[in-house]
């Protein structure tokens, strides 16, 4: 039973007119008069009262209408169900980030914006969160969740999501790194931080951050015991008692060994750093990158 014609009787039984039907469908009276014909036959049984005078809805034709009705709305809401589907966002999203970011600054982002686009496939990557910029850079993936440069390039864009505090961390075990701080602390001595063995990032906002900080303590050369690639193996090896090290508070209190390890209090400042997602200046106009930035706006 095609839409058309049930649309046809709906309308006729709502105006009881088939001059008034029959034009607001573009036919004529004796066409929609055939329509209606062919409609009872296929129902067996007659739908209408007319004469010359006046039409009336038989006992079928008001169940009929009914049943028409509840047809022509099911239709429409599939209709549209189609049309939503089809203004959904679809495609891969490719992003970058460190463990800890994936445990705490990511699943909130990525909740709001699959509530919004449930179709779109999110691919992630972690690893050192230093690195995230180059694979922006290199087109590696569609956006990372980064500390903010010294230097941003022309290129890349930057929203801001968090600052980010750091400490100096030292291991709580009993080892020659504690007894060496433990011993100056004591006397009431300045650290003699020459001989403190360190752990560092191999580059990235954090590493910069320690070198200005040591710059301020003016005892010659950092006796730097390793360089590791990413701040949650940072926190491992500190709790390993291998040194000390700078790292983001947060990577700390996301750590399955941050039992392991203390912050140390009245080393000097160290100035946070800016947390956020970026992305290619050229790629904010994409529709899925487009759609992550307002959701998270």
């Amino acid at each position: 039973m095609e839409q058309k014609t049930l649309s046809m009787f709906v309308h006729l039984s709502q105006t009881l007119h088939f001059g008034k039907t029959a034009l607001a469908f573009h036919v004529s009276p004796s066409t929609l008069s055939r329509v209606i014909q062919r409609l009872e036959q296929e129902v067996n049984s007659d739908l209408l009262h007319r004469d010359n005078r006046s039409v009336e809805l038989t006992d079928a034709g008001k169940k009929f209408k009914l049943y028409a009705e509840q047809q022509l709305e099911q239709w429409q809401f599939f209709k549209n169900s189609l049309d939503e589907k089809k203004e959904l966002l679809t495609g891969k999203l490719h992003i970058y980030c460190s463990v800890t970011a994936a445990y705490s600054h990511l699943p909130p982002l990525l909740e709001r914006f699959r509530s919004q686009h449930p179709l779109v496939e999110i691919m992630l990557t972690t690893g050192d969160a230093a690195d995230g910029l180059e694979f922006v850079q290199n087109k590696s993936v569609d956006f990372a969740i980064a500390a903010y440069p010294e230097h941003i390039p022309r290129s890349v864009y930057f929203h801001h999501l968090a600052t980010i505090p750091l400490a100096v961390i030292a291991p709580t075990m009993q080892c020659r790194v504690l007894q060496l701080l433990q011993i100056d602390r004591q006397k009431n001595k300045t650290i003699p931080w020459s001989e403190v063995p360190i752990i560092l990032p191999e580059h990235g906002t954090a590493r910069k951050r320690f070198e200005y900080w040591y710059r301020k303590k003016q005892q010659g050369k950092a006796n730097i015991y390793a360089t590791v690639s990413g701040h949650e193996a940072l926190v491992s090896m500190v709790a390993l008692g291998c040194g000390v090290g700078i790292v983001p508070q947060v990577v700390v209190e996301n750590s399955p060994v941050k039992d392991r390890v203390q912050y140390l209090a009245d080393v000097g400042e160290i100035e946070p750093f800016d947390l956020g997602v970026c992305c290619l200046n050229q790629s904010k106009s994409q529709p899925l990158i487009k759609a992550f930035f307002a959701s998270i706006s």
